[in-house]
């Protein structure tokens, strides 16, 4: 039995290890993973993979919204007032994210334009949300310059959002092709609603109507069994999805 119990503890630490060279983590995760397999396994989870999994994701986006309702200005407030007592590179990054998700998009790109020259420049976190704060900013290339590299570099890193961010920015310059090309495969691979809605929206777009038919299918479908909480949290995006199929 002690030996099964071990077997499943290496079982675990490896398929973190795994999820560590996947995702580009630094390898001291390795020497922690496999000098303490139980322990390790435990403090990886906790520290990287749930909070880059997609059931942390659709917390926090659900939670973030709640909150928005609530005190819209509550987070900006909080981070602010942190990086003015500890102007930590940590602080920062929490202050550029607070910015960007309240809609203060040139605020949000100058903070993220500090953390890329500090000592988080290559963080891919930090990569991703400032592409995403260019890219709300109206700098599509900026964020191409941004999300390219870190998609090639480290394709494990949350591909459904570098995904659909590349996507946008294509679109928004006019690489239609390339945007449909990431807005499919995100699709394809993920099947979320936030990925199939880009794929129908870029579809309608360039007359792709044997795409936009299936998708809009598809989407109708998941809507009619969802519920009010969830269909509230996804208004907007429904919102834009209607407004380009001609639903009134």
């Amino acid at each position: 039995m002690p030996i099964f119990g071990l077997g499943l503890h290496l079982i675990a630490a490896i398929f973190f290890a795994v999820h560590a060279v996947r995702t580009g983590r630094q390898m001291y995760w390795l020497l922690i993973l496999f000098s303490f397999p139980l322990l390790g396994s435990i403090v990886y989870f906790a520290a990287v993979f749930l909070p880059h999994s997609r059931l942390e994701r659709q917390a926090r986006l659900a939670g973030h919204a709640l909150q928005k309702k609530l005190d819209p200005g509550r987070e900006v407030r909080e981070a602010r007032a942190a990086f003015d007592l500890t102007p930590t590179a940590h602080n920062r990054m929490r202050l550029a994210a607070a910015l960007l998700d309240s809609g203060q998009t040139a605020e949000a790109v100058a903070q993220y334009d500090a953390c890329l020259q500090g000592p988080f420049a290559g963080d891919a976190e930090v990569i991703l949300g400032a592409a995403r704060a260019k890219l709300a900013d109206g700098q599509a290339e900026a964020a191409i310059a941004l999300l390219a590299p870190l998609q090639e570099r480290q394709p494990g890193y949350r591909p459904e959002e570098t995904g659909l961010a590349l996507g946008r920015a294509y679109a928004s310059v006019g690489r239609q092709a390339e945007a449909g090309a990431q807005f499919a495969a995100v699709a394809q691979r993920f099947g979320s609603i936030e990925a199939r809605v880009e794929l129908a929206l870029w579809a309608l777009a360039n007359r792709e109507e044997a795409v936009a038919r299936r998708e809009l299918e598809e989407i109708g479908h998941a809507r009619r069994h969802m519920t009010k909480y969830t269909l509230d949290l996804h208004r907007e995006l429904f919102r834009r999805l209607d407004a380009a199929a001609g639903v009134r």
